[in-house]
């Protein structure tokens, strides 16, 4: 690493680039299944067919995966954020109660994947404080589904996006929200009864959602940019639909709202269950470490922006 750089903003940089989501999985030695969620995966070649994953060298499963005669890349579905989830998590068995079957190739295929890849290890590349391993494409399956979409520290679907152009396209009230982010934060606004909500505006029908970016930086008086659609949801009661964004905040004390840590947010003082689901539920994304998308430190626990695996 270059001492110029700052690795946070290199990480940063990094995760701009728009990837799909993997469960990498193999064998151990004494025949488990073992995988890992993972980004770093590219197609190669055709003819060989082959590809790509890149590995951390300080992997939980560096010696098993360099040692193995083979292994799978699954593509994740949009609907399958749960078993990303479960990959990066530090479970004791991430394959318990998972719907899986060995590929031809004798890798674990995981169940309605979007598309898996059974290998075996071609070559194994040295590449820094990682290696490159290349595997050679025995069979492979193309479930036919969308890829689960993952950039700037979270998911994205196809599937949310055409909800949000449906939900648009109807005649009830649209409500644009953000889950307004900062650091391990987010920021909260009071909806004068006491009570905590998403930072949110009315939209018309066909509007963009830079009207709740321009809402943001009015209201907080801080730079504010939208992210991907997190959630879209109708509230039949009020006849309205919410479409919530993920958004980043920029620095300064904010002119409204108030921030919160993502371990003391006020979820028994919130204004609707609704808002309540989407704040643990990014709360508990958050704390994988941005999911599982990254290269793991599986000694120290910790968490490294860049692409290969997180702790087992």
């Amino acid at each position: 690493m270059t001492a110029a750089m700052d690795p946070r903003e290199l990480r940063d940089a990094f995760g701009a680039f728009l990837t799909g989501v993997t469960v990498v999985t193999t064998h151990d030695g004494d025949d488990r299944p073992v995988g890992f969620t993972a980004n770093s995966f590219a197609s190669v070649s055709l003819d060989p067919p082959l590809l790509l994953v890149c590995l951390a060298r300080s992997s939980r499963n560096f010696d098993t995966l360099t040692g193995a005669a083979g292994f799978a890349v699954n593509v994740l579905s949009e609907g399958q954020k749960d078993i990303s989830n479960t990959f990066a998590r530090p479970v004791e068995d991430r394959f318990a109660g998972l719907d899986w079957q060995p590929g031809p190739h004798g890798a674990p295929v995981l169940a309605n994947v979007a598309a898996w890849f059974d290998c075996a290890l071609d070559k194994i590349v040295e590449a820094g404080d990682h290696v490159i391993l290349l595997g050679h494409v025995k069979a492979f399956g193309n479930g036919g589904a969308n890829g689960l979409g993952y950039a700037r520290g979270g998911y994205f679907t196809p599937g949310l996006t055409q909800k949000a152009v449906s939900a648009a396209s109807s005649d009830t009230e649209i409500i644009a929200g953000a889950v307004a982010a900062r650091g391990g934060e987010l920021l909260l606004v009071e909806d004068g009864k006491g009570r905590y909500a998403l930072p949110s505006c009315a939209i018309a029908a066909g509007q963009s959602p830079e009207m709740l970016r321009n809402h943001l930086v009015r209201a907080t008086r801080l730079q504010a940019s939208i992210g991907f659609i997190y959630s879209v949801y109708e509230d039949t009661g009020a006849a309205r639909h919410h479409i919530v964004y993920r958004c980043e905040l920029g620095a300064g004390e904010p002119a409204a709202g108030r921030f919160f840590a993502l371990d003391a947010l006020p979820l028994d003082r919130l204004a609707d269950p609704a808002t309540a689901d989407i704040l643990r539920r990014y709360a508990a994304e958050s704390a994988l470490g941005n999911f599982g998308m990254y290269v793991g430190n599986e000694r120290s626990g910790r968490v490294h922006p860049v692409s290969g695996e997180t702790s087992r």
